[in-house]
């Protein structure tokens, strides 16, 4: 069967899965089935082929390759291989792609038990904005083997404009959430440092220009740190503190069965908790620089729970 050809499936219509259904529905020649439970979110697919599923289990019977953007593992697996998922019917899938952020395990487990029922597995996050998944120029990370990564690849650039193959299933999770913990480490440093710059004295617009001039420039920098902490502009439905505690744990969990202490990615968590908890729930996550102007800091280490003998 040819590529145009191929039915698509698309579950999870959200705040980046709906800009990269969209763009899949508008690029792709063939069907583009489409499912969520908020029947708001089919709304972005207006004026394009995008056609609404009933259920995840029609989703599977009728598409060839099938991408999720969801919540986390938990959903993944549920959507994948539940009483009611994918392969709960007469499935026609025989391929599904998880753009979602997990877990390296969840990944893992999951492309085994598909497996076992003839379904291959790839899992490719994304990296970037909103606005860069609108404009269909998100950064993919793909974990799968090189026979399924050359299949979807020409789908997955419907999406991004980065789409860099990581190894075998669980590596496109593995380089997610480093390069997510990166992110939100930098975006506390940087915070810190644009509350002490002020009350130096510095402007944090002198502070930023000067700074993007040398070697301390990043793209934290010149995205969060302009758009976010120098305005103190925190929207809601964005991505939240919540959302980066469950990356964060992602990480040091992953860390854990390294055999890493993670102690800087630690840190990350407790000053995120405090967000969480201390007014900024559900805004935009760079408000961690709130956190540090009042002098709230982290929220207290974890007590380490002992170990059975």
């Amino acid at each position: 069967m040819s590529q145009s050809n191929l039915v698509i499936g698309f579950i999870g219509l959200g705040v980046m899965g709906g800009p990269m259904c969209r763009n899949m529905a508008v690029k792709h020649a063939g069907d583009v089935l489409a499912f969520d439970t908020n029947n708001a979110a089919f709304e972005l697919l207006a004026g394009t082929k995008g056609q609404r599923g009933a259920s995840v289990q029609e989703i599977g019977d009728r598409a060839d390759i099938v991408f999720l953007s969801l919540p986390g593992g938990p959903a993944v697996h549920q959507v994948c291989l539940g009483a009611e998922g994918l392969l709960s019917g007469n499935p026609r899938v025989r391929a599904i792609v998880d753009l979602s952020t997990t877990t390296v395990d969840t990944a893992r487990k999951v492309a085994v038990e598909l497996a076992e029922r003839g379904v291959a597995f790839a899992d490719a996050p994304v990296a970037r904005t909103r606005e860069a998944a609108q404009r269909g120029e998100l950064s993919l990370m793909v974990g799968a083997s090189k026979e399924l990564f050359d299949e979807v690849s020409p789908m997955l650039h419907y999406v991004g404009s980065d789409v860099t193959h990581c190894g075998e299933v669980g590596c496109g999770q593995v380089v997610k959430l480093i390069n997510n913990a990166l992110v939100f480490e930098h975006t506390m440093a940087l915070a810190e440092m644009m509350v002490l710059g002020e009350r130096a004295g510095v402007k944090p617009s002198t502070l930023l220009d000067a700074v993007s001039k040398g070697s301390g420039d990043s793209f934290v920098l010149r995205n969060h740190g302009r758009k976010a902490m120098l305005r103190r502009d925190f929207p809601e439905k964005s991505f939240p503190p919540e959302y980066v505690l469950k990356d964060l744990q992602y990480v040091l969990e992953l860390a854990g069965q390294m055999n890493l202490t993670a102690h800087v990615t630690e840190l990350a968590q407790r000053y995120y908790t405090s967000t969480a908890e201390r007014g900024w729930s559900g805004r935009y996550f760079p408000a961690v620089i709130e956190v540090i102007d009042r002098n709230i800091g982290p929220a207290p280490a974890p007590v380490p729970t002992e170990k059975a003998q």
